[in-house]
Parts: structure tokens; C-alpha cells; sequence
């Protein structure tokens, strides 16, 4: 008897989706509220899954009353009714919605069937950031491409946008710093017994210093944020202060109150949008392709987009054909993120040729 399929809820999001858009045989686009727009609606052609030695195709007989499955490039392919996948859809997503916390589980009554139709692994294999492809009929052109999309999940824990790593500190100088106060500062600890590096900074501020921005710590990911605009290194400094300041913590307000403190001066007679836009910019190409560790050529991984799981269990996506809400999504529904600080190593003073530093760390997550 092989092995039963163990994840978290996360994981076993990835085979929901495979089922759900089979049963549903359509693509909704959402907006930045993760309603459903009615009238923007693509119909499935196939549903391709990358498993752990082989690529799995599904798609569609003629009457649509069966799922034509293909496995590898063997040629050969089998089917399956429809029916069954709608009768395993409502235990799959009973059995996530009855899971505490985000530990992994088994769901014996559904193993069998997605074995059978060839799942080998809860999470398709990927080395980008596409999760799954779909072929659609795009009725505006007439033409079937081939989407990759990456899956984000409501059923679960938060995931990250864009995750932290020592290749994403920020590094700030803290001019005539009283060197008296760094072992206060940096023995603040929250209730966790981790750094409590917002109160840190706050109370860095309280005693009248300031945290001037010195560098980006890695040379890749700062120019990767010059891809974006050469101010944008600067324009993130700001916001970080504003989070780890205790001012703010939806990227939507962080941005508008680095409007309001406008640090690179723009010209705003005109109302122009200019950090709307540009951290808009920057959160679209995080969620299709940029890295932090890696050297960004504007080529974008995930062809399609997003695919969201609401926690109804209703999925609506979200893709470069429909820019302005995925903009918008991905804006109103991220906020910033505290990540550990003594494995990302920031969040302390320190001293360097008799001048004195303190690092920030820059994540973003889903809300």
C-alpha cells in the first residue's frame, strides 16, 4: 500500500484548484475585493500539472462530461466522469476547512482518487513561480495560450509576497549616536523573548535620533530595485521606517503616508500618483518574477498570474490581461511584515569605524 499524501493546508490547496477548475471549466477574474466579475469570464480548454517525473494533462471530451487525462509522453490517456471530481471537491475542501492551525494531515478518503488521476504530490513541482498552467480560450483575440499561474490561498496561514532573507536588509545610519544607550536599545525583546525591533526604533526616535538611509545590503537586490526607478531603493527606505515606526502596516497606508512625506520630492502640483504607481509597479513584477537573489531582467516566471483560493472556497484570478486589478489586488490585500530578526540578522545597533548603524528587513505578505 504506497504512502498517503501529508500537507498542510497550503499544500492541499494546489490539488483543490486542479479540481475545482476542472469541475468549474471557466476562469472568473476578480477585483481588488476578490468579487467575481461577471462579465470577464474565460473558458478552460486543459489544465496542465507538473508532477514529480512526468507532466499531467487534463482536458475536456466533447460533451464535457468527462475529464480526457494524459500522462508523460507516453500517448496514452484514460477517462474519467466529471462527477467524481465534484463528489472529492466537497471533502477536499471540508477536510482544510476542519484543520487546525497549519499542520500537516492526511485526508484518507480522497488519496485513492488523486493517485488515480495521477497526482503524485500535493504541490506541483515548479522551479518558477508558476504552480499550475491553464490553456484558456481568450474570447477577446480568439487565441488559446498556454498561462502559467502561481496559487495563493485564504484556506490557510497568510503566505508571503515577497519573503525576507539577509539579501533584503536595508542598512541606516544613526548620526551622533550616544553610544551610552545601545545596550538598552538592543535589549529590547517583545513577549516571545525575540527583538522587538519596532520598539527599537521607536525608541530610537523618542530620544531624538534619526535613522538616515545608508545602503541597500546587497548589491543584486538593489539593482533590481533600480530596475523598477532609480529612487525606489530610497522610496522603500521610507516605508520601512514608516512600518517598523508603528505608523502604519497595509502597504495601501504606508504608501499614503510616504505621499504625504513625499522623500524624493517629486513635483505634486498635478496630483500625479507618483509612489502609487511605482510600488504598484513593484509589486506586480515581485508577484510574477522578481527575486531578491537574483538578477532581474524584466522576464516575467508566472505567465498568467494569480489564482486565489477565497475562503469559500470559490477561486477568481488575476492576471496581466486584466492589469488594473491585479495592481489593485495585489495592493489593498499585502501589508509588511516583521520577519526574524536573528536569522535575517537586523535589528540591532552597531558600531563601524566609529560610526553607528541599525538594519531593517523588508517582507511582504498577504493580509
Amino acid at each position: 500500500m504506497s504512502k498517503l499524501f501529508s500537507g498542510n493546508k497550503g499544500e492541499w490547496t494546489e490539488p483543490y484548484v486542479l479540481l475545482k477548475l476542472l469541475v468549474d471549466q471557466e476562469l472568473y477574474f476578480g477585483d481588488e475585493y476578490l468579487n467575481k466579475i461577471k462579465d470577464i469570464v474565460m473558458p478552460i480548454i486543459s489544465v496542465i500539472r507538473q508532477e514529480q517525473e512526468y507532466q499531467a494533462v487534463y482536458s475536456y471530451d466533447k460533451d464535457k462530461r468527462n475529464i480526457i487525462i494524459s500522462i508523460g509522453e507516453t500517448g496514452n490517456s484514460y477517462f474519467v466522469p466529471i462527477e467524481n471530481f465534484q463528489e472529492n471537491i466537497v471533502k477536499l475542501l471540508n477536510a482544510i476547512n476542519n484543520s487546525k492551525g497549519d499542520r500537516a494531515f492526511e485526508i484518507p478518503s480522497i488519496d485513492e482518487f488523486l493517485k488515480n488521476i495521477g497526482c503524485s504530490i500535493l504541490k506541483a513541482k515548479s522551479t518558477s513561480k508558476s504552480d499550475i498552467h491553464i490553456v484558456i480560450h481568450d474570447i477577446k483575440t480568439g487565441i488559446c495560450p498556454k498561462l502559467g499561474f502561481s496559487i495563493k490561498s485564504e484556506l490557510g496561514a497568510s503566505s508571503t509576497l515577497f519573503n525576507a532573507s539577509q539579501s533584503t536588509n536595508f542598512t541606516f545610519k544613526i548620526p551622533n549616536w550616544d553610544n551610552k544607550r545601545t545596550a538598552e536599545i538592543n535589549s529590547l525583546m517583545n513577549v516571545r523573548g525575540s527583538s522587538d525591533v519596532k520598539r527599537r526604533v521607536q525608541k530610537i526616535l523618542e530620544y531624538g535620533y534619526d535613522l538616515e538611509f545608508e545602503s541597500v545590503d546587497k548589491p543584486v537586490f538593489k539593482n533590481n530595485l533600480v530596475m523598477v526607478d532609480s529612487c525606489f531603493p530610497e522610496i522603500i527606505s521610507k516605508m520601512l521606517k514608516i512600518y517598523f515606526s508603528g505608523l502604519a502596516t497595509n502597504v495601501s497606508d504606508i504608501v499614503a503616508k510616504t505621499c504625504d512625506a513625499n522623500p524624493i520630492q517629486y513635483d505634486k502640483e498635478f496630483h500625479h500618483k507618483f509612489y502609487i504607481y511605482k510600488v504598484k509597479h513593484f509589486l506586480n513584477i515581485v508577484a510574477l518574477g522578481m527575486l531578491p537573489t537574483q538578477v532581474w531582467q524584466g522576464i516575467y516566471d508566472a505567465t498568467g498570474g494569480y489564482l486565489v483560493v477565497k475562503e469559500d472556497g470559490e477561486i477568481v484570478c488575476y492576471h496581466i490581461y486584466s492589469r488594473n486589478e491585479f495592481d489593485n489586488y495585489l495592493f489593498y490585500n499585502t501589508k509588511f511584515d516583521t520577519p526574524s530578526a536573528s536569522r535575517n540578522k537586523f535589528g540591532e545597533i552597531y558600531e563601524q569605524n566609529g560610526e553607528f548603524f541599525f538594519k531593517l528587513n523588508f517582507q511582504i505578505r498577504f493580509q
